[in-house]
């Protein structure tokens, strides 16, 4: 449920750049992911090469190392500028790590537009998971309101964000954050959330 003009919100959820201190929980992270199957919510970044971008591909026994870590967190920031490196077509994305002190929790993104057919079809502009042991506690339903508002300083009027068809769970999430049900399309439920009270 969106706030009163004006009025006090306390974040349940500090939204971070990503950072080295991180390192052992993100790993830790990575193992619940992997343990459960959902090897896609990860964080483990794999991106394709093509003419212009060599592509980059991280594994969870690499990231073991601090360098390698580093190398991954460094991207992450990186991405949010227009003019970095990335796979032709793919758009700037800014990152955020859910956090408890040291210790994360997941991952939100906002891609900065919908230019590429497969954001504007089914990607949209935010994504999010937060890790299996830290679910049920509003965090990305917190995130997700933290990260409308940053839409709304981008200048982004609305933005897009999907769901698959099954997962309830998160569908919920987007409606208490002011979604609006638009349809289904290619396995995902699309909504639209206003980012300024109007």
């Amino acid at each position: 449920m969106a706030a009163a003009p004006g009025a006090t919100v306390v974040a349940m959820v500090e939204l971070a750049p990503p950072h080295l201190r991180f390192h052992r929980s993100f790993l830790e992270a990575v193992d619940e992911f992997l343990a459960g199957g959902e090897e896609r919510y990860s964080g483990v970044l794999e991106w394709p090469a093509d003419e212009s971008f060599p592509g980059v591909a991280f594994t969870r026994e690499g990231l073991e190392e601090p360098a390698e870590f580093q190398r991954l967190v460094d991207l992450r920031l990186a991405d949010a500028e227009p003019d970095s490196p990335r796979p032709r077509g793919w758009v700037p994305c800014t990152c955020l790590w859910m956090a408890d002190a040291d210790t994360f929790l997941g991952s939100i993104s906002l891609r900065h537009s919908l230019d590429n057919p497969m954001l504007a079809e089914v990607g949209g502009h935010i994504g999010y998971s937060v890790r299996p042991s830290a679910r049920g506690r509003g965090l990305a339903a917190d995130a997700l309101g933290q990260v409308v508002a940053l839409a709304a300083d981008r200048d982004l009027d609305r933005v897009l964000v999907t769901c698959d068809l099954d997962n309830l769970a998160s569908a919920r999430t987007i409606e208490r954050a002011g979604g609006v049900y638009e349809g289904d399309l290619k396995g995902k439920r699309r909504y639209w959330i206003t980012t300024r009270i109007q």
